[in-house]
């Protein structure tokens, strides 16, 4: 079993026509193709980690994409975040969510609190 470490483009292509082989039959865990799928995808996971980080969302695009998951009006916000025109202020980035509001939403929608955290464009082009 001879597996390199991927270190250019064409090593993670290969990577990945390898693994994807594996994908419509996997193969059970501790067998030899087991290992191998096992420690390809490790190697796979860490190239596409440091060359294709994923940021998180702005505070404002995970509301909305949880809205839109969830069937969710604004008027539903209104638990987590005050009045309606405080929700359709935070929506139109006009004021930024407060410590509070972050702890709400995260509790009661399931919401990433570090995505909500972070900076909104509003308020990180300010």
């Amino acid at each position: 079993m001879e597996i390199r470490p991927i270190h250019t483009k064409t090593d993670y292509k290969d990577a990945l026509r390898e693994v994807s082989a594996y994908f419509d039959n996997e193969p059970d865990p501790g067998t030899p193709d087991g290992d191998r799928f096992e420690v390809l995808m490790t190697l796979v996971e860490a190239y596409e980690a440091k060359n294709f980080p994923i940021d998180l969302p702005d505070p404002v695009e995970a509301i909305k994409f949880r809205m839109e998951q969830g069937g969710l009006t604004p008027k539903d916000l209104v638990p987590a975040i005050g009045r309606l025109n405080r929700v359709y202020e935070i929506l139109a980035r006009k004021r930024p969510l407060t410590l509070n509001m972050i702890w709400r939403l995260h509790e009661k929608f399931g919401i990433p609190a570090e995505s909500l955290i972070r900076p909104s464009k509003l308020s990180a082009a300010a």
